[in-house]
């Protein structure tokens, strides 16, 4: 791949299509992704629905997302990623919509599906593939850029989910977020992402239509990546999904629960602000295992948030912190060890197994939550943090690319 510019390295990150890129990523995580923990409490009240059926959709919904990621990964080597991008989030915002439709279990579950499918095409791991086959070792500076900016998306639709609840009904928190999906969100991510595309080298363009790439999972490396970041991503969607539910448990009225939520989104914001400040000073590896040390370390807090306020609002800190920064380090060391010819392939099939541990995630907690509540469920997850601060540690120790 020819080497860029030292003035195309400096401007990566100010180009339009990144920019685009984050404000469309803000949109749909907001509107796709976190809409189902800002409103499982009130899905459960509405059509009473135990927690454990309701999360079992997410789950679904992951899965779905997992099995179509690598397929996306190939798709976007192959230049069709800002097409994907739009498609998926104008789909997503279709279906959503069509959740003030539902009256059964199972209407909500396939629709659920179908948004899992169109979630594989619009979230982090297409934009930040797409980012990396077209700006190689520079990519980092417009992951950063694109999730500074997408981080707020929690802390838009927690609290803009409950106001237009508490005053319009549920169903118009459903119809306001699925036309920010379509109308928003699809058209800006389709711009930013041709802008993106121009910069693809024509040595990283590839006309391969052919065979699967599931050869690469006989890669031991790409394995050892793919499950420690599976486990943290139990540990993160485990917590997020039951967030609400979780501080609720541990005495914190709705009010202070949701400001608490607030939180976690402009704290992934400091963790990346943070990278940003100490990129040079701290290796890849060194901050990929802090993410999981933090990871750990707010699960401690989050078991003691009964203390009081102060408490869990440390907790969101050090929890939204250390995640806001695994998000930047994924794609980054991946790219480090598994090499960036084919990323996409590669990138897809490492999402498969972080999207399996967010699928598994929301509906293990819920059944755990069912054997021995929330106190059960915090001393497993910081357990599964440990179990991939070691898995990572194994692949930081003898670097080595595919």
């Amino acid at each position: 791949m020819p080497l860029l510019n030292s003035t195309k390295k400096q401007k990566i990150e100010k180009r339009p299509g990144i920019v685009l890129l984050a404000f469309g990523q803000i949109t749909v995580w907001a509107s796709l992704f976190y809409i189902f923990p800002a409103m499982l409490l009130r899905w459960e009240s509405h059509y009473d629905w135990s927690k454990a059926a309701l999360t079992g959709a997410l789950t679904l919904a992951l899965l779905c997302s997992a099995i179509s990621s690598p397929l996306v990964g190939r798709k976007i080597d192959q230049g069709a990623g800002p097409w994907l991008l739009a498609v998926g989030a104008a789909f997503g915002g279709f279906c959503l919509w069509l959740l003030t439709l539902v009256t059964y279990l199972w209407q909500f579950y396939v629709l659920w599906a179908l948004i899992g499918f169109a979630l594989s095409a619009c979230l982090y791991e297409p934009c930040f593939m797409l980012i990396t086959r077209a700006y190689g070792k520079q990519a980092k500076r417009s992951i950063i850029v694109v999730t500074l900016i997408a981080g707020f998306a929690s802390s838009i639709s927690f609290p803009v989910s409950h106001l237009i609840a508490e005053y319009f009904g549920s169903n118009m928190v459903i119809v306001a977020f699925a036309a920010t999906a379509i109308f928003i969100s699809a058209p800006v991510l389709y711009l930013g992402g041709r802008l993106v595309e121009r910069d693809v080298s024509d040595s990283n363009r590839s006309t391969d239509n052919t065979a699967s790439k599931l050869g690469y999972l006989k890669n031991k490396l790409l394995l050892k990546l793919g499950v420690s970041f599976a486990v943290l991503a139990v540990v993160h969607g485990a917590t997020l999904h039951h967030l609400l539910a979780l501080l609720t448990d541990k005495g914190l009225v709705i009010g202070s629960a949701v400001l608490v939520a607030s939180l976690i989104g402009p704290m992934q914001v400091v963790g990346r602000l943070f990278i940003t400040a100490f990129q040079n000073s701290l290796s890849h590896p060194t901050i990929a295992k802090c993410c999981f040390a933090l990871m750990g370390l707010s699960m401690l807090l989050l078991y003691f948030s009964s203390v009081g306020l102060a408490v869990a609002i440390l907790f969101a800190v050090v929890f939204g912190g250390s995640y806001g920064i695994v998000s930047i380090i994924r794609p980054v060391i991946a790219r480090d060890f598994l090499g960036e010819y084919e990323f996409g392939t590669k990138s897809g099939l490492l999402a498969f197994f972080y999207l399996i541990g967010s699928a598994i995630a929301p509906y293990f907690a819920s059944l755990v939550w069912s054997l021995g509540g929330y106190n059960l469920l915090i001393p497993i997850l910081f357990a599964f943090a440990v179990l991939g601060l070691l898995l990572i540690y194994s692949v930081t120790k003898t670097p080595g690319k595919y």
